[in-house]
């Protein structure tokens, strides 16, 4: 990093939303009596019989959850999207102001385990190798479907996530239209490709590689980092070494690397503050529009709140919804508490 960006205000470009980050690191030692959060707890219950998710209970719905034994997928009782909602368009006044369509999709929950004390961390790699077996295999239904777009993988960790229930678990939407993250992405990763003739995010796991100093953790096939560009204080994102655009074009060894690596991260986050750790994860595939995507790479993101310990979490405020995204500790800091955090949890 260059010296005179550790201890003063700076921006940087995300080119992958061609978007800009202030980084002020001069901030980390002001001092904080604003909210804190209640430190998280291990779940301790392997069953839990309140628990909907857990194999055998009935949800809130109504609808009974089966026993099952390894993942479990099911249809979302309080979906966001409707395969049969009515396609419809409006545009009030007729001045391109006040602008409404409708929507179709399919919201799945995707239960990683029936352990309801588990979390990734916790799992194993051939635990967590059948779940990225099932998010392939979901993606590559969805996807084939004429009424889907895009596909949208992720998982919310923790009630300060918005995670409604422990037992671990993941959401699936799929939606008619591409939503606005992937858009922006798209068009970046597509600019990129047209000026300079090369993937972007293919390019970007290759200089993180060479510099080192961001890199959090990497295998034969993936790398992970915190962003040049990270927002949140302990950002990372999940990249392949080979170009691939979706979980089905992953080999063998990457699926299974793939598993290792989310594991790697996750253990690596809950040492960070001593306590399981809060996010929200995404893995971001090429859109399933039936059109060719050359310029995207397939990663995953993961965004978590905490900033200063386990109940001092970043918010989203003031100048970060007014003006443009801002961060105090630089994404280098991060990366070393990380890789510190990182060589405990290999330890354990």
């Amino acid at each position: 990093m260059i010296p005179l960006a550790q201890q003063n205000p700076h921006r940087r470009f995300n080119p992958l939303k061609r978007e800009w980050v202030l980084v002020s690191p001069h901030r980390t030692q002001r001092p904080w009596q604003g909210q804190t959060e209640t430190k998280t707890t291990e779940v301790a219950l392997t069953y839990d019989p309140t628990c909907y998710l857990c194999p055998g209970n009935v949800r809130a719905g109504g609808v009974r959850t089966d026993k099952y034994a390894s993942t479990y997928v099911f249809e979302n009782d309080f979906a966001a999207l409707k395969p049969d909602a009515p396609q419809f368009s409006s545009d009030e006044g007729s001045k391109g102001l006040l602008l409404a369509e409708g929507e179709s999709g399919v919201c799945r929950v995707i239960c990683f385990s029936p352990r309801h004390d588990l979390t990734l961390a916790k799992m194993s790699v051939p635990e967590i190798r059948a779940v990225v077996d099932v998010w392939s295999e979901q993606y590559a239904e969805l996807g084939a479907r004429d009424d889907i777009n895009y596909v949208q993988i992720f998982e919310n960790r923790g009630a300060m996530m918005g995670a409604s229930n422990p037992h671990p678990h993941g959401q699936l939407w799929a939606s008619r239209s591409i939503p606005d993250e992937v858009i922006s992405e798209l068009a970046g990763q597509r600019e990129y490709l047209e000026k300079n003739h090369a993937v972007l995010l293919c390019e970007y796991q290759k200089l993180e590689e060479s510099r080192g100093e961001r890199v959090v953790s990497q295998n034969e096939s993936f790398l992970a980092v915190v962003p040049f560009w990270a927002v949140w204080p302990f950002e990372v994102m999940v990249l392949p070494r080979r170009h691939v655009a979706t979980l089905q074009a992953f080999a063998e060894k990457e699926r299974s690397d793939f598993a290792a690596i989310l594991h790697a991260v996750t253990a690596t986050y809950d040492q960070v503050f001593d306590t399981p750790f809060p996010y929200s994860m995404g893995l971001h595939p090429a859109p399933c529009d039936g059109e060719e995507h050359p310029e995207w790479q397939f990663h995953a993101h993961f965004y978590p709140p905490l900033l200063r310990s386990a109940t001092i979490r970043k918010f989203m405020v003031g100048y970060e919804l007014l003006g443009s995204p801002q961060r105090d500790i630089t994404p280098e800091s991060a990366a070393e508490t990380l890789r510190q955090a990182s060589l405990r949890a290999s330890t354990q």
